[in-house]
């Protein structure tokens, strides 16, 4: 059952970005390249992408080896933030329709709402601990820098909250140091709650 259920999971998040690849493609005035590197600036399509690749390595190869790890929880929270940050932050900012809409929900909800469910009835929380919670952040970490290097010489931020252009540096840190201690804490909510499943 677990491994129908990954290769589901696995089927919907490959179909909902290589769609919005698509339909971002179909849209952009911007050169292919400069399109590709924005898709790819994205938290949301990378943390989704996270999501294809762990599901697909779940259907294909032994999952034992990364039960224990606590990498399905890291990748439940990554994209919980994602759901979570764009129903609250983002959601009211456009109003798709169509195929745009349904691979929104797809990528901002639905997949989110799966790998939770996934993450509850499988992860093997007896492994988790407070102290995976440092390596967890250098995935959110990392991306930040990334972003704010490449926006500073390309001029593109990919969400208005780091839009260092539209609020300045300050506003930008602030509202990312913000995000770091939501993603800390709802992580070692995870834990505790791990912790208290596995009694």
């Amino acid at each position: 059952m677990k491994r129908i259920l990954a290769l589901i999971f696995a089927l919907l998040g490959w179909f909902a970005i290589i769609m919005q690849y698509y339909l971002m493609l179909q849209n952009s005035a911007l050169s292919f390249g400069e399109m590709t590197i924005r898709f790819f600036s994205y938290f949301t399509i990378l943390t989704n992408l996270v999501v294809a690749v762990y599901f697909t390595f779940y259907v294909v190869k032994n999952p034992q080896k990364t039960e224990h790890s606590g990498l399905l929880t890291a990748i439940t929270i990554y994209i919980l933030i994602v759901g979570l940050i764009y129903q609250v932050l983002l959601r009211s900012a456009w109003s798709p329709t169509g195929m745009q809409k349904i691979v929104d929900e797809l990528l901002h909800t639905l997949i989110p709402v799966l790998v939770l469910f996934f993450w509850f009835l499988y992860e093997s929380k007896s492994g988790l601990h407070y102290k995976q919670i440092i390596k967890w952040t250098i995935y959110p970490v990392t991306y930040l820098l990334y972003i704010l290097l490449r926006g500073s010489f390309s001029g593109f931020y990919p969400y208005p909250f780091v839009d260092v252009l539209a609020i300045g540096y300050p506003e930008v840190l602030f509202n990312s140091f913000w995000i770091l201690i939501f993603f800390i804490g709802l992580s070692m909510l995870f834990i505790r709650f791990g912790k208290a499943l596995n009694k």
